[in-house]
């Protein structure tokens, strides 16, 4: 496993990345584990994402959303199949962490169905109630607003 994850390059995403990146987010959309982005709306936020590559293959992605100044969700994050359990998705939580860190926000935040692998990455569950910034961008447009089944968890930085 090792070897694989020194393979790995984790960079800011350029417009070359968008039909990928749509692709992937489109497959986790349309299984509900992610909310779908349109091409137009990524190539509008491509400077939030980073993404992973193996190969010259994008094989995973991650962006940021600012939700005010002391706050800062963690979206998109997925893996294509046959790279998970590689350690890509940490690689990918710990250059999004060091971009947070870079703007001096204190807390990230995400909600998510892979609790485990938020946790082993320094996160904390936390009662999602507690954001209503992501209540008020993002969950007032979800299908799931009023059964949301997803876990809210936090990590504090220093």
């Amino acid at each position: 496993m090792a070897s694989v994850c020194k393979e790995v390059l984790c960079r800011n995403a350029v417009p070359d990345d968008v039909e990928p990146l749509y692709q992937m987010i489109s497959g986790y959309a349309e299984r509900g584990i992610m909310l779908p982005r349109s091409r137009e709306v990524l190539r509008r936020q491509l400077d939030t994402f980073i993404v992973a590559e193996v190969d010259g293959q994008v094989v995973g992605c991650g962006s940021l959303c600012k939700l005010g100044t002391d706050l800062v969700e963690v979206r998109s994050l997925g893996i294509s199949e046959g790279y998970k359990g590689m350690g890509i998705g940490s690689k990918l939580v710990d250059g999004l962490i060091e971009e947070v860190k870079r703007q001096n926000i204190p807390k990230v935040m995400a909600l998510t169905y892979e609790v485990s692998f938020f946790i082993k990455n320094g996160f904390e569950i936390v009662n999602k109630e507690i954001f209503p910034e992501k209540v008020w961008t993002d969950c007032i447009h979800c299908s799931k607003q009023h059964a949301c089944d997803e876990i809210a968890v936090l990590k504090q930085l220093n």
